[in-house]
């Protein structure tokens, strides 16, 4: 028996995939999450054999949840299911340890494959981005070497970037993430200062084009 954890911030999602997956006789739908952070708290809690995470997820991104999962849950496999399908999201991704990444226009037959490729070690990519993968090599041998602006940010830094830009204040940050205010404002100081950005607004395009969040 497969045991599935499904993080997606749409409820309509979260439905339509467990209602899938439990009609397959080998797979079982142990825990759902909406946003990042759960995710990581139901795998700790389930230690799901494969994650099936969203990319622009509210609190934590799913690249940024899948790597800490990851780092806590040897066994766990991870799959990206997602409408972020650049270059720099499938390479992030796929740096971060991601086992699978599929398109959500896949979710269907093609996502039980995965699931089932990716339980048994084998890497799952959709076609789209297996095309995507093979054409960044072609065209740059040094694909291994590509940097995200993201790279230059520590991993507090990118949680502190994320609920900046989704309107948290400093004292909401610092509860959340367990810091002190000031603390948090040095964060994002820091982080401003490596993106080359002074503003708010700029801070909020640049999360937007990197896929930190998403326009609703």
């Amino acid at each position: 028996m497969i045991h599935v954890l499904i993080a997606d911030d749409h409820a309509i999602i979260r439905d339509g995939l467990q209602a899938l997956l439990q009609l397959q006789p080998d797979m079982r739908v142990v825990a759902m999450a909406a946003n990042g952070r759960e995710a990581i708290q139901q795998a700790l809690r389930h230690c799901p054999d494969v994650a099936i995470l969203d990319i622009g997820m509210p609190q934590l991104n799913g690249i940024d949840a899948a790597r800490q999962i990851l780092q806590q849950c040897d066994d766990t496999k991870i799959i990206i299911l997602t409408m972020h399908t650049t270059v720099e999201h499938v390479l992030r991704a796929l740096r971060a340890g991601v086992h699978g990444y599929l398109m959500k226009e896949s979710a269907g037959a093609e996502l039980l494959q995965a699931i089932r490729a990716v339980h048994a070690g084998q890497r799952y990519l959709c076609e789209h981005v297996s095309e995507l993968v093979k054409k960044h090599e072609a065209d740059a041998p040094g694909a291994a070497d590509f940097v995200s602006p993201l790279d230059s940010l520590s991993h507090r830094e990118r949680e502190v970037l994320q609920l900046v830009v989704e309107g948290h204040t400093s004292a909401e940050i610092a509860d959340r993430l367990f810091l002190a205010p000031s603390t948090v404002e040095t964060y994002r100081s820091r982080l401003m200062g490596k993106l080359g950005i002074d503003d708010l607004p700029g801070l909020v395009k640049f999360a937007l084009r990197h896929g930190l969040i998403t326009l609703e």
